[in-house]
């Protein structure tokens, strides 16, 4: 498979990588593990995480399982050299992860320090921040999103202290390079000038929602990641799994993400099923699988970007990774640009 730079920091990540979300929960270790070893057979070499992991749902109770299933995968078959581990510090939350604490410069040290022992491993190799501290206008918060309580020295205060601790686990050699999630246009550029003014790490790559039938990504964000190199690891290419079609016709398949939360985290609208329906056909007329669509759509947008995927089983797996090298055509391309400019935003 194809790599790219993640951001200007040397290290090669594959265009797709594995996510991690629902091991030790809905996956469990045996069948995650098998994952791992299908994904690297298959010329992937990008796994991501987080130290909230697993979810569907979220518990206290689970907090640290899906890095510590990725830790026991490492400890045992010896291919740690062959894979770019990603991983988050959790914010600001409603009890999961450190009773609701989110982070500053003196968490992320003991973050980064219980990630590593999770994993078993001496380094990790991309440490993201989850979502930032002040908010964020993702998860269909941009239907309501209001900053302007933000206040702005706050802000570049925290990101100076953040900066300064990552700086720190980045000589100490217990992570490689930095990235956000969930993160704004403004806020990226901020990270960086502060990271540019002082010397310190400075963010490679930027882990936000993009699908077909999601694309805030696609104006200021793409500008912002042109010029300033920085990656975008596209999270729920496959829409929690609406665009396979599983999901038309009101079906929830048991065991599925609908099953567990019906709404797919504010994605079910009355206009979502009926804009699926474009894409499948759209894949159908062109003979296509819609997944293989999906993911081959985002390898040929104008700027950088590794798509994260998740399957919840090794079939699921196998179907993804048999379109590993789709090549879409121009024509398609523009068809379903054709189908996004009639119906940019579903939900």
């Amino acid at each position: 498979m194809k790599t790219i730079e993640l951001g200007r920091t040397g290290i090669d990540i594959s265009q797709w990588c594995l996510g991690s979300m629902t091991y030790g929960n809905q996956t469990p270790q045996e069948d995650a593990h098998r994952q791992i070893d299908m994904a690297l057979d298959a010329g992937l070499n990008f796994v991501d995480t987080a130290e909230m992991y697993p979810v569907n749902p979220i518990r206290a109770e689970t907090v640290g399982l899906s890095e510590t299933v990725i830790g026991n995968w490492i400890a045992a078959n010896g291919r740690r050299d062959e894979v770019v581990i990603a991983t988050k510090v959790s914010g600001d939350n409603p009890g999961w992860v450190r009773d609701g604490r989110g982070y500053d410069g003196a968490v992320i040290s003991a973050a980064i320090d219980s990630s590593l022992a999770r994993l078993q491993t001496d380094v990790i190799d991309l440490y993201q921040m989850h979502w930032p501290m002040r908010g964020s206008y993702m998860f269909r918060q941009n239907w309501t999103y209001n900053p302007s309580g933000q206040n702005r020295q706050q802000t570049l205060d925290h990101m100076m202290d953040v900066l300064g601790a990552l700086d720190g686990a980045v000589k100490a050699g217990k992570i490689r390079a930095i990235g956000m999630s969930n993160e704004s246009a403004w806020g990226m550029t901020k990270w960086m000038d502060c990271a540019d003014a002082a010397g310190l790490p400075r963010m490679a790559s930027v882990q936000n929602e993009y699908s077909l039938l999601c694309r805030l990504y696609d104006t200021d964000m793409a500008e912002m990641a042109v010029n300033e190199d920085v990656t975008l690891l596209a999270f729920s290419p496959l829409a929690c799994g609406l665009l396979t079609g599983k999901y038309q016709d009101g079906a929830i398949p048991q065991g599925s993400r609908r099953s567990i939360g019906a709404e797919l985290g504010g994605r079910m609208t009355p206009r979502t099923l009926p804009v699926v329906q474009a894409y499948l056909d759209l894949a159908a007329k062109h003979g296509v699988d819609p997944v293989h669509m999906a993911l081959a759509w985002q390898g040929g947008r104008p700027f950088p970007v590794s798509t994260i995927f998740g399957a919840t089983n090794v079939d699921q797996l196998a179907h993804i990774l048999a379109g590993k090298e789709m090549k879409m055509s121009t024509e398609l391309r523009a068809q379903i640009d054709t189908v996004h400019r009639a119906n940019p935003m579903p939900y």
